[in-house]
């Protein structure tokens, strides 16, 4: 079963250059997988009759429990072969549609082939949380198959719509199936349904299923998004709407029916909703003139009756379900099929205009009448034995669902004979519509589906084999007796069945014929409430308001921004820690003076942090508590962390600074003396209500800490006495590659905030003449020491300090490479050395400036940046290839000569690949704020450093500056 679905997956993914490479004929070629889909399901038959359901269940994740569990029984075989047997023959009906060379038809190709696979999946997994994986994957790729002509303003709304409705109930089918799984301790459908839990919370867990399953299949409310689904193109019509999606509603509420059938919410909502669905969708058929309008309104009536017979929860309701499920499946897709060959032949669907069609295609007049009069219930066709089925599972109990169905099937046969002589016939005073005749390509698809649904009305017997296991498949539905199960047959002799499907379809005939006082009666008794129209103005609504609220909250000020969330954090959790008081018996809060002294100095930075008004004081006193949590590290005999926070805390002062120089110097001068105290007093109940979370979260625990075997287990597991780096690099290897991945983002990230030009690019040496005006060619030079240095102007340079770069640069490189091999069993790896070599280039370029930097690394940042995580992700990936785990480390021990014994442990290359990116953020980082922004201020580009922000930001300039400001500005640009 995981094979077809990588069949699907691989056929989406070669579907642009399969259709670039083939035309249209490339569509054959991707029904394969839906082909072996049906072809496999058919191969299943006896053995799902059997009750020997195929089972596949694949581990993906052991250490979490996660699988994925996939499991054939009676009803999801029958699915699969509705899904599998009408997708592959809508895309070969594709080859045929589709015009030659339209640009648009390679994505729709594999976005449809990808559909198929998704809802191949849905109708196989056995496990809910696949289950939702699945509804959403159908969901998205119907989004994008709807809006497949972008450039219509109606398929874009319609794609729109469709997705906003279909997702608001996966989300609500979401929290149903996670209050299930957790009633249920599994999440195995199999096991769920077997042993169904009963509380509360899994009766509101139901009916929030239902909420999927009612927007998936368009039911009332919800039932407005189909018919402005019909945008899309017919094949998708074909399909997502008549086939498959919409099926996925029905699907859901017959696997659940019989575990939850009594559930007095389950009635009201299946029946009540189903019914309505019915007559409403049927109602709004025959005001149409558009013949695929028509239809999708049919369907709408149609997927109301589907739920209303599998939902119901008795065995012949659900025998008559399955039986109108296939039947459905069959006649609408070839009905939406014969209207995109009128479409594609004649270029219009109005029957209004439409004449003379049934004299000009035969062949297509004879499937469009089959297949209408299949919807319609006429004898010998399988609606007619669906709906015969459907009749005796209501005719001696619940009769008023009986009567309903009744009305509901008067209108639908009413329906399918207006589309009957709105398709074929000719109509007074219209010329005939078109001589062409379709191709065999486009023909072939509806006729077969057209001779399924004539064929198997005489066997339905055949049919009835696996409908009746479907419907006894639960012991709540087992017969016990008192309910006497009719099987599907198309002759059951003079029944009072027969006897109102013959008054149906004559009512449907005085119906139809007196269409016209019909019409007239339906256009004064237009509905007030339009569920179309109420969803606009909700939207519409939701939109005011996310604008208003948003204009209200969203003021541009970053300090209330972060005021809100600090006291929300302050409030919410403080309050429930205050209220709780979980407080731990033994605190001890320091252990010699020098920490407590430490401590006094971090907090009394902090507090001149929020008072300072100078933006540069405020960077150092930042810088200052820091320093200060180095102390606190070393104090507790932690170098390790104390190496990477001091590492850390003076790459972050150097951007600051080098941030600052795009900045006012001062702070606003608004916040006033009291609104400064403020700051303070939440900046403090910030701080203690994160200490005491940390002192209760660390007297909370019950168990004996993991950390107290770790130096043993980090030598004989990871191969070093380094606890820190080992347990970065090799137990806790997925976290890191995380935050690689992670940080190679935010360098992204800040390159493309910065840079103007293309990312990445790099000014060299040569544009030094251009670069530095005040530099003349008669200017004796002094003793070059950076190979750069001669771009910068000389008031400006330091030979102190490049004297300095240049002696230590090649030592600082050093020590950081010595930093990545010694990580293992000492202090450093390959974040500590990353920072260092950072720290050495920083120094270049602030000996030299830009274009020195760019001597010292002449290649882009995202090469580092890739080289690193690819070096840290192959080394994972080489323990698999090699048969053993992702990430796994393997200690390789050499004897060698003078050197002796060589211990190498492989984690030390994802180390190095640390190291690379490490490297490759901070030539990032200086690339963008250091180099770039000094190209800005050469050049005269961005906003003047002077400038200060808005009135309405907290953080904007308080006025003009004043001309010594000015000058140190210019000053500190220099």
């Amino acid at each position: 079963m995981l094979l077809l679905l990588v069949l699907h997956a691989v056929a989406a993914l070669v579907a642009v250059p399969l259709v670039n490479a083939l035309g249209r004929r490339a569509f054959w070629i991707l029904s394969l997988p839906s082909v072996a889909t049906a072809a496999w399901a058919a191969l299943q038959t006896s053995d799902v009759l059997a009750g020997r359901y195929p089972t596949q269940v694949v581990e993906w994740v052991p250490s979490l429990a996660t699988e994925l569990a996939f499991r054939m029984d009676t009803l999801s075989w029958v699915m699969t072969l509705v899904v599998g047997g009408v997708g592959a023959l809508v895309l070969i009906y594709c080859a045929a549609y589709f015009h030659e060379g339209d640009p648009g038809t390679p994505r729709f190709a594999g976005v449809l082939t990808a559909f198929a696979g998704a809802m191949t999946g849905l109708v196989l997994v056995d496990d809910l949380v696949l289950l939702y994986v699945f509804w959403e994957l159908t969901t998205v790729f119907s989004y994008l198959l709807i809006g497949y002509d972008s450039a219509k303003r109606s398929a874009r709304r319609a794609a729109t719509q469709a997705l906003v409705v279909t997702t608001l109930g996966g989300l609500a089918m979401l929290v149903g199936i996670v209050i299930i799984g957790q009633s249920a301790g599994t999440y195995r459908i199999s096991e769920v349904l077997a042993a169904f839990p009963s509380s509360t919370a899994v009766t509101v867990a139901v009916v929030l299923l239902l909420v999927g399953a009612i927007t998936k299949s368009a039911l009332v409310p919800f039932h407005f998004w189909l018919p402005a689904a019909m945008a899309a193109p017919t094949p998708v019509s074909a399909y997502l709407h008549a086939a498959a999606m919409v099926k996925a509603g029905v699907y859901l509420v017959a696997m659940f029916a019989p575990a939850v059938a009594d559930v007095p919410a389950w009635q009201v909502t299946v029946v009540g909703l189903g019914l309505a669905t019915m007559v409403i969708g049927g109602y709004r058929s025959l005001r149409q003139h558009d013949l695929k309008l028509l239809l999708a309104f049919g369907t709408v009536s149609q997927l109301g009756f589907l739920i209303v017979l599998v939902g119901a929860g008795s065995r012949a309701a659900a025998l008559a379900g399955v039986a109108l499920l296939v039947s459905h499946a069959t006649f609408k897709a070839a009905l939406f099929l014969t209207v995109g060959i009128i479409d594609h032949q004649t270029g219009t669907r109005d029957l209004r205009t439409l004449s003379g069609l049934g004299r000009r295609m035969p062949l297509l007049a004879v499937v469009g009448t089959v297949s209408a009069a299949s919807m319609a219930g006429v004898p010998i066709t399988l609606g007619f034995v669906a709906k015969e089925a459907a009749y005796e599972a209501f005719l001696h109990e619940r009769p008023w669902i009986l009567a309903v169905l009744v009305a509901g099937s008067v209108l639908t046969a009413a329906y399918s004979i207006r589309f009957v002589w709105g398709a074929f016939a000719r109509k007074r005073g219209l010329p005939d519509s078109t001589d062409a005749a379709p191709s065999p390509g486009l023909i072939g698809p509806p006729l077969l589906l057209a001779a399924t649904t004539l064929v198997l009305g005489p066997l339905a017997p055949l049919l009835d084999v696996p409908a009746t296991a479907i419907a006894e498949r639960n012991a709540g539905l087992a017969t016990d007796g008192t309910e006497e199960l009719v099987h599907l047959s198309l002759w059951h002799g003079l029944t009072p069945v027969l006897l109102l499907t013959v008054v149906t379809l004559g009512l449907a005939v005085l119906l139809f014929l007196g269409r016209r006082p019909v019409a007239r009666l339906q256009a004064r008794l237009a509905s007030p409430l339009d569920a179309d129209r109420v969803y606009r103005k909700t939207v519409r609504a939701v939109d005011r308001v996310a604008v208003e609220v948003t204009g209200a909250t969203q003021r541009g000020s970053l300090p209330i921004y972060l005021a809100v969330i600090l006291v929300v954090v302050i409030v919410v959790p403080g309050g429930a820690l205050l209220m709780s008081r979980p407080w731990p018996a033994d605190v001890i809060l320091a252990d010699n003076a020098t920490q407590v002294l430490v401590a006094i100095v971090i907090c009394t930075a902090a507090v001149l942090t929020v008072r300072a008004r100078r933006r540069l004081r405020a960077v150092i006193l930042a810088g200052v508590t820091g320093y200060g949590v180095v102390l606190l590290f070393v104090l507790a005999s932690a170098p390790d962390l104390a190496l990477t926070q001091a590492l850390v805390e003076t790459i972050t002062l150097v951007v600051f600074v080098l941030a600052l120089r795009r900045l006012p110097p001062f702070f606003s001068s608004r916040p006033l003396l009291a609104v400064r105290w403020v700051r303070v007093a939440i900046g403090v109940l910030v701080g203690i209500t994160t200490s005491v979370f940390a002192l209760v979260a660390a007297g909370a625990r019950v168990a004996e800490p993991t950390s107290r075997g770790l130096p043993e287990l980090a030598y004989s597991y990871g191969g070093g006495a380094n606890v820190v780096n080992v347990t970065l690099v090799d137990a806790r290897a997925w976290d890191t590659m995380g935050e690689l991945s992670v940080v190679l983002v935010a360098a992204t990230g800040v390159a493309s905030l910065v840079f103007r030009r293309r990312i990445g690019s790099i000014d060299r040496p040569a544009d030094a003449a251009l670069k530095a005006p005040n530099l003349q060619e008669s200017t004796p030079r002094p003793q070059a020491w950076l190979p750069a240095e001669s771009t910068v102007s000389p008031e400006r340079r330091s030979v102190v300090f490049e004297v300095v770069a240049r002696l230590t640069f090649h030592a600082i490189i050093i020590v950081s490479i010595f930093l990545v091999f010694a990580g293992h069993n000492s202090p450093g790896g390959g974040f500590a050395g990353g920072l260092v070599a950072g720290l050495a280039l920083l120094v270049r370029y602030l000996a030299g400036g830009r274009f020195e930097f760019n001597a010292a690394v002449p290649i882009s940042a995202g090469w580092l940046l890739g080289m690193g995580l690819f070096l840290s992700a192959g080394t994972g990936l080489v323990g698999l290839a090699l048969g053993g785990d992702v990430l796994q480390t393997a200690i390789v021990e050499v004897d060698a000569p003078v050197l002796g014994t060589i211990k190498l442990v492989t984690s030390l290359f994802f180390d190095v690949g640390v190291y690379l990116l490490v490297i490759g953020l901070v030539v990032d980082v200086i690339r963008s704020l250091g180099a770039e922004v000094d190209r800005q201020i050469e050049d005269g580009e961005g906003v003047d450093a002077e400038d200060g922000d808005s009135e309405d930001n907290d953080d904007s300039d308080a006025g003009a500056i004043d001309a010594e400001t000015r000058a140190s500005l210019e000053g500190a640009n220099r």
